[in-house]
């Protein structure tokens, strides 16, 4: 199953990245070559759910078990209400037992612990997945990995990395250009996103991973924004994946989100209707085409889920397809 992974999508575990994972394996559109990694944010329902759901469906997915946001470690040990600590407790330890959920180590303090830990279970250090991307703790990786590699690598595109990890590296880098505000994707409203999936193998990786159309900066608030913004990841006519952004008109204050988000919309549909012969219809776009037709409003979050799920629908058509 995953020895044919290629692309590691990493997204936080906030509710709509989860929702967006969810709806993809339930209707079976990721395929063998994606492997989602999930960093944890909090013990949630929709947490477990997801994970519920990717092993009912036969479908891999890495969860960081240390992960460096959020509030996953205090909550798994101390959540107040004990009925609902025992039953998140136990689903997400019961997942964790599927052979479809690849345990995965941040290499950080505590990882060394975390090994231990993994280890007295059972658990091959050769079947884990490890993120390591900090240089000030690339000694930890070293020790715990002299002998075994890891499954999985995810280095950042640096010389050192790449000379010293010698089997199994997994090339992650964050592609997405984040603004400081919506209305800034206005000025840029198509760039570049990314080649990694043309180039990997040449350059000595077994795969490749980014943060989608989410990016690597992680808050722990969201806020109302001025404009909307939908994010569009495409393949041009060599097949590199470039992004484009539909972004409202009427950003002059916070008011009706709604209308702002019909704007971005029919942006995104008269883009689509120029390219509708070359362009490779997905589940999340459909439903984008359907907010338009039907002139409604989905909600902020559910435009990022969309937005993610295009992304790596359109992945596992490109990587089937080659």
């Amino acid at each position: 199953m995953e020895a044919d992974a290629m692309y590691f999508p990493y997204l936080r575990g906030r509710q709509f990245e989860l929702l967006a994972l969810r709806e993809l394996a339930n209707q079976k559109l990721l395929g063998e070559h994606i492997i989602p990694i999930i960093e944890p944010v909090k013990l949630s329902s929709t947490l477990v759910n997801t994970l519920d759901v990717f092993v009912k469906n036969n479908q891999c997915i890495a969860v960081i078990l240390n992960p460096m946001v959020g509030n996953f470690g205090s909550e798994l040990e101390d959540i107040s209400d004990q009925e609902r600590k025992s039953i998140y407790q136990t689903r997400f330890s019961d997942s964790l037992q599927s052979p479809f959920v690849i345990k995965s180590l941040i290499m950080q303090d505590n990882t060394q612990s975390w090994v231990n830990s993994l280890t007295k279970q059972n658990i091959e250090k050769g079947d884990l997945l490890a993120v390591n991307a900090s240089r000030d703790h690339f000694s930890i990786y070293e020790t715990e990995f002299s002998s075994v590699s890891p499954r999985y690598v995810l280095i950042p595109d640096e010389s050192t990395f790449r000379r010293r990890v010698r089997k199994n590296k997994v090339l992650l880098d964050d592609k997405f250009e984040k603004q400081s505000k919506n209305a800034a994707y206005k000025e840029i409203d198509d760039e570049f996103f990314s080649d990694d999936h043309l180039y990997y193998k040449e350059d000595n990786f077994i795969g490749f991973s980014d943060y989608s159309i989410v990016g690597d900066e992680y808050s722990e608030s969201g806020f109302a924004p001025r404009a909307v913004a939908i994010h569009i990841v495409y393949l041009d006519a060599e097949n590199n994946l470039r992004i484009h952004h539909f972004v409202s008109d009427s950003n002059e204050d916070y008011y009706n989100p709604a209308g702002k988000f019909y704007e971005a919309v029919s942006k995104l549909y008269a883009w689509y209707q120029n390219r509708k012969s070359s362009f490779k219809l997905t589940l999340g776009f459909k439903k984008f085409l359907e907010h338009y037709k039907d002139q409604s409003y989905p909600g902020l979050g559910t435009v990022k889920k969309l937005s993610i799920m295009h992304h790596l629908e359109l992945m596992s058509i490109y990587l089937n397809e080659v």
